[in-house]
């Protein structure tokens, strides 16, 4: 261990500092491949006994394949030969992640629909606009509670 103690003068106030140098070593930023997602939201889904292996299997999926501002591009099909389902059961699973407010349908892009990780549940992209997308659908109230913005249908169950 070494024993050595640095001081340095802060030349505007005349006071000497001491302490030791640290190394913090260099962290790279995160490109892809990563999102946040909330604690309390994954409690509210393990809970939920309408949360069927089936139904949280394509939200794994969807999670996997979530995009920047938490769109979703990917047809039921594909996610269900990826999952190795019969196309019913997917739509399914999607039927009940957007009557829960999980998954928020987005407009169609060709004949494909598009999808939504509501921001309550998770984000991938810059805090900033995560801050913008939470100002834009709820508004503080007196008490420091989320209220949904009148017409919000993301609001958790």
């Amino acid at each position: 261990m070494n024993d050595r103690i640095i001081r340095q003068l802060d030349i505007k106030t005349g006071e000497l500092m001491e302490g030791c140098l640290v190394y913090v070593p260099y962290r790279p930023k995160f490109r892809a491949g990563w999102f946040m997602l909330f604690q309390d939201t994954l409690i509210e889904i393990a809970k939920d006994r309408e949360m069927t292996g089936e139904t949280c299997r394509v939200l794994f999926y969807f999670f996997s394949r979530l995009d920047f501002e938490n769109y979703i591009h990917i047809t039921q099909s594909d996610a269900a030969a990826a999952l190795g389902l019969q196309k019913t059961n997917v739509s399914r699973a999607v039927k009940t992640l957007c009557d829960k407010g999980i998954i928020l349908k987005g407009p169609k892009v060709g004949r494909s629909a598009t999808y939504r990780l509501n921001s309550n549940y998770g984000w991938k992209g810059k805090v900033k606009n995560f801050e913008s997308e939470r100002r834009q659908r709820f508004k503080l109230v007196p008490g420091g509670k989320d209220t949904p913005q009148e017409g919000d249908d993301g609001q958790r169950t």
